[in-house]
């Protein structure tokens, strides 16, 4: 009966706890990504979802923020809307603090209350989600050019 406990199935091998790495989710790679941003730039929803692997899905980046925890570090102000503007509501305070913490960190907002993008838009060098460059395949070194010989003398 110790094979069939638990209503009579058993977890197979790869699916026991620790023995699979599981695939980060969607939240943790923006998070992931959130937290490259350098202090001084921004980024916009889009830039982070493309980054993060979930092109033409701005809107799950906005979840993914207002989900973090206020334990973790991932710096949400960073990311602002595709005009360079803050897209939090006013009224709760959460504007002025977005606000504030990019003052702080240098970056500058125009009349509009918005982010010259060209200046203050991060551009990172690198895409988790990019494909990396094909490389030539290696040869095994028994494969390598034979050396040179001499010809003998006749």
């Amino acid at each position: 009966m110790g094979a069939l406990s638990g209503g009579g199935r058993t977890r197979p091998p790869e699916a026991r706890r620790g023995s699979v790495q599981r695939a980060p989710s969607r939240w943790e790679r923006v998070y992931a990504v959130v937290r490259r941003i350098p202090r001084g730039r921004v980024a916009t929803y889009g830039q982070v979802a493309r980054l993060a692997g979930l092109e033409g899905h701005a809107r799950q980046v906005g979840y993914a923020l207002h989900a973090l925890p206020q334990a973790s570090y991932a710096p949400w102000h960073r990311v602002v809307n595709a005009r360079g503007g803050i897209s939090l509501p006013p009224g709760r305070g959460d504007d002025v603090t977005q606000r504030l913490r990019l003052e702080g960190e240098g970056v500058r907002f125009d009349a509009r209350g918005r982010i010259d993008l060209e200046r203050f838009g991060w551009r990172p060098r690198w895409s988790p989600t990019a494909p990396r460059r094909e490389r030539a395949p290696l040869r095994p070194s028994w494969a390598a050019d034979p050396p040179a010989r001499e010809k003998e003398k006749c």
